[in-house]
C-alpha cells in the first residue's frame, strides 16, 4: 500500500465542532495530489463548514492536494509574509518554520476559526521562537492594510480552487498590501487557463508571459519545473473549467 508522506509539518488535531465549523479526522482515504498521483492518506484532517443548504463543505484539509497546493509558497517565503486566511493553521505554521521568514501576519475574518485554532493549541505546537513570529489579525482580507512592508502575500480565503474573479480579488488585496511577491491558492489554475485562452505554450517563457499579463508580482518558485507542475495540476483539477478562447 502506497502511503502519502507529507513534506510539511502537520500539527496534531482533535475532532471539534463549534457553531457551523467542524474538524473531522478520517483514518484512511485515497486522495490524489495537486500534481502527484493518488495515494492513501492516513489520519487526514479536514476543516468543514455548514453551508446555507445544511451540507458540510471542506474548506481546508491535510490532503495531498491541499498540502501540495500551498507547499511551494511556504518553502519560498522570506521576510514578512501576510497570509490571508487562517484555515487549519498548518500553512501559517510551515511558513513561520521557514528560517528565511522573520514575521507572519495572518488575517482571519471568522472568530470561530480563530477560537478553534486556539482551543486545539495548533500554533502552540511550534517552538517558542517560531510562535513569536506569528501575529494574528481578526479582519477582512479585502480591507487589511499592513503596518510594515510585505515581502510575500499568500491569500487562501476561497472554498473553491478557482473562480472567474480570482485575479481581481487578489489584485484588491495586493493594492492594499503592496507586496514584493504573491503566491495565491490556485494560481497554477489561473496560469494554465489564461495560457490556453491566449494560445501560449506552457514553458518558462510562456509562464512569464502569462504572469506579466496579470499585472501581479506572482512568485515563480525556484528549483522546480514550474511549467510541468502547472500542467499536471491543470490536468488533475481543471475539470473543463477553461476560459473561452477569446476575451
Amino acid at each position: 500500500m502506497n502511503i502519502y508522506k507529507p513534506n510539511m509539518f502537520i500539527p496534531t488535531y482533535a475532532p471539534i465542532e463549534r457553531t457551523d465549523w467542524r474538524i473531522s479526522i478520517t483514518e484512511m482515504v485515497l486522495c490524489k495530489g495537486y500534481w502527484s498521483p493518488a495515494l492513501f492518506c492516513q489520519n487526514m484532517v479536514a476543516l468543514l463548514r455548514r453551508g446555507a443548504d445544511g451540507r458540510m463543505e471542506t474548506w481546508m484539509s491535510t490532503s495531498p492536494m491541499e498540502l501540495e497546493s500551498q507547499e511551494l509558497g511556504c518553502q519560498a517565503a522570506t521576510g514578512h509574509v501576510v497570509v490571508m486566511g487562517m484555515g487549519m493553521g498548518w500553512a501559517v505554521a510551515n511558513t513561520a518554520l521557514n528560517p528565511a521568514v522573520t514575521r507572519v501576519t495572518v488575517v482571519e475574518y471568522d472568530p470561530t476559526v480563530l477560537g478553534i485554532i486556539r482551543e486545539l493549541g495548533v500554533l502552540e505546537q511550534l517552538p517558542p521562537d517560531v510562535q513569536a513570529k506569528i501575529h494574528i489579525v481578526q479582519g477582512d482580507a479585502y480591507e487589511y492594510r499592513p503596518d510594515q512592508p510585505v515581502d510575500l502575500l499568500m491569500p487562501d480565503i476561497w472554498l473553491w480552487l478557482m473562480n472567474d474573479t480570482r485575479l481581481a480579488e487578489v489584485g484588491q488585496m495586493a493594492a492594499n498590501c503592496q507586496p514584493r511577491q504573491i503566491y495565491f491558492w490556485g494560481q497554477e489554475m489561473e496560469i494554465a487557463r489564461h495560457a490556453r485562452a491566449r494560445n501560449i505554450v506552457l514553458n518558462d517563457a510562456g509562464v512569464r508571459r502569462v504572469i506579466d499579463g496579470f499585472g501581479l508580482p506572482l512568485l515563480v518558485p525556484d528549483g522546480v519545473d514550474y511549467p510541468d507542475l502547472i500542467a499536471k495540476a491543470a490536468e488533475g483539477w481543471m475539470n473543463d473549467r477553461w476560459l473561452p478562447s477569446k476575451f
